[in-house]
């Protein structure tokens, strides 16, 4: 029987948008904690729940240990008690994700976001015990991120379902893009395990399957439209979902071209907030992708503006 400690903390774990945020670098390649600031700020002021932080989408790969530690004392110390902070503390070695699960949890992260390991294609009672040494070590609430186009090995309904045995395994970042998948997860599963869409392209079947909301990488650059669309799903308003998520279907499929997140990258640069920065061996995009991306993130204002509008008239 789940304590009732335990049921508040899972309860704690947002609804709604989760911005898989951008790391911002300045010019020089170093990362600019100033414009982190400025885009937990522009995401607070926009709706967004929840701030997953030193992510895949924020080039996590790229950074040294201290810059990611650096990037979520920051966040947590900025953004707290106004949003949620979702510390990445994946790796694909476990004695690096237990010191990272450590960390994040001392310094204040409401939750930990851990991906499958990547190139080490381990097994599904590898994967077991890696997310059971995490959550073992943490005072947080661990959600397991599964994203198999990117680490090759799937993270599979069973094992899932026996991770959620331990209690401080609360939640799951679903990117597989495969609605049979969310089904037999939400049949497998608690109804208080928190099921977070990590596929835009499929995001508004996925919470509408049960969902408790996504983590976006389309919500770098219309947070207020993401937002939205996790709102009207939450209320039942399937018509106005549907309407914005096919809005957004544009700047879905240009952030998305190229390689995440030097697609998205360039485009939260458009709108002033950070420099068109990436590392390498990420690439930010030329020519006619550029114009494309430009053109959606327009595009994109215009629904968020359009959205505002009836958020007033609500």
């Amino acid at each position: 029987m789940i304590s009732a400690a335990i049921q508040e903390a899972r309860d704690a774990l947002p609804h709604g948008s989760i911005v898989a945020l951008v790391t911002p670098f300045a010019s020089n390649g170093s990362v600019d904690k100033s414009a982190l600031r400025a885009l937990i700020d522009f995401h607070i002021d926009n709706g967004t729940t929840g701030i997953a932080i030193a992510g895949t989408t924020g080039e996590c790969s790229t950074l040294s240990n201290q810059e990611h530690r650096d990037l979520i004392v920051t966040a947590v110390e900025y953004g707290a008690g106004r949003v949620h902070i979702m510390a990445g503390v994946g790796a694909n070695s476990t004695s690096e994700a237990l010191e990272l699960a450590r960390f994040a949890s001392a310094a204040g992260a409401n939750s930990l976001l851990s991906v499958v390991p990547y190139y080490v294609k381990p097994t599904q009672e590898g994967l077991r015990r890696h997310f059971l040494a995490q959550a073992d070590v943490s005072d947080a609430p661990l959600v397991v991120y599964n994203v198999p186009g990117r680490t090759v090995t799937d993270l599979s309904v069973e094992t899932l379902a026996r991770l959620a045995e331990h209690p401080n395994i609360r939640g799951i970042k679903d990117a597989s893009g495969d609605m049979t998948r969310a089904v037999e997860i939400r049949e497998a599963l608690p109804n208080d395990f928190a099921l977070y869409s990590g596929d835009d392209f499929t995001s508004m079947p996925y919470m509408t399957l049960g969902g408790r909301g996504v983590i976006s990488v389309v919500a770098n650059v219309a947070p207020d439209c993401v937002a939205r669309l996790c709102h009207f799903i939450a209320n039942g308003d399937i018509k106005d979902a549907l309407r914005l998520f096919i809005a957004l279907q544009p700047l879905t499929r240009a952030l998305f071209v190229e390689t995440s997140p030097g697609p998205a990258k360039f485009a939260v640069s458009l709108l002033g907030l950070c420099e068109p920065t990436i590392r390498l061996p990420l690439v930010i995009p030329e020519g006619a992708t550029m114009q494309v991306i430009d053109k959606c993130v327009r595009e994109a204002g215009k629904s968020a503006r359009l959205s505002a509008r009836r958020r007033t008239n609500d």
